[in-house]
């Protein structure tokens, strides 16, 4: 017989790590580091924190076992803990925009208007590029896709597009991706590339996802990454 008011001891332990994600910073910062490992400084800058308040988010997530820490020199590194927290990630992404009218609203109007043609599946993207069908796209900074990207893929950040897109093929299909369904990168990139008048489209989802579904990834250990 169990121990009265075990249950409710045991919840309240589990729901530490829905207290941990339940803020949508915490979530954005899981999001940049499904990328791959940076410091304080590095995911301040992109979620748009001060350093404090970052700080304080990720020792939240720290405490309840999501994200785990190096040092290098003054610099400490986060990193997701498992694979598994990404995979929590991207369930809450999946279940929220079917449960809750406001997020897929949200999706929809601002994603939905950005690209007419159905998104590249990531099973039919990896058949089309092993036969050499379409080029494959990067448009993440150059230390995220050091640290992990798609097969063959090349790397045009999306700021550097219009400079370099003469690197381009122009007669083949160009496939772009970026961190992930919400993110904004490859759709501005089909854009860019339609008006020069690529045939171009994006990948359904992102990087985390691809590598989550356990598709060959490649990563360049050579590059020395800034991810301060």
């Amino acid at each position: 017989m169990s121990r009265p008011g075990f249950k409710q001891q045991l919840y309240s332990q589990i729901a530490r790590i829905g207290r941990a994600v339940g803020n949508g910073h915490r979530l954005e910062l899981l999001e940049y580091l499904s990328q791959g490992e940076r410091t304080v400084e590095a995911l301040a800058r992109l979620a748009g924190l001060s350093m404090a308040n970052a700080s304080q988010h990720l020792q939240v997530l720290r405490q309840a076992g999501l994200v785990s820490t190096r040092r290098e020199g003054l610099y400490v590194h986060y990193r997701l803990a498992e694979a598994d927290v990404d995979q929590l990630r991207r369930v809450l992404q999946q279940l929220a925009q079917a449960r809750i009218a406001e997020v897929e609203h949200l999706v929809r109007n601002y994603l939905g208007v950005k690209d007419s043609l159905e998104a590249i599946p990531c099973m039919e993207l990896l058949e089309r590029a092993r036969a050499g069908l379409v080029t494959v796209l990067d448009v993440r900074p150059p230390e995220e896709f050091a640290a992990g990207h798609l097969p063959g893929a090349v790397n045009i950040p999306l700021k550097e597009l219009e400079q370099r897109i003469q690197e381009l093929p122009q007669h083949q299909e160009i496939v772009a991706y970026c961190r992930g369904p919400y993110c904004v990168l490859a759709y501005e990139a089909v854009v860019q590339l339609r008006k020069r008048g690529f045939h171009a489209q994006r990948m359904e989802e992102g990087f985390p996802e691809w590598r989550l579904a356990g598709l060959p990834v490649e990563a360049d250990k050579t590059v020395k990454t800034n991810l301060r």
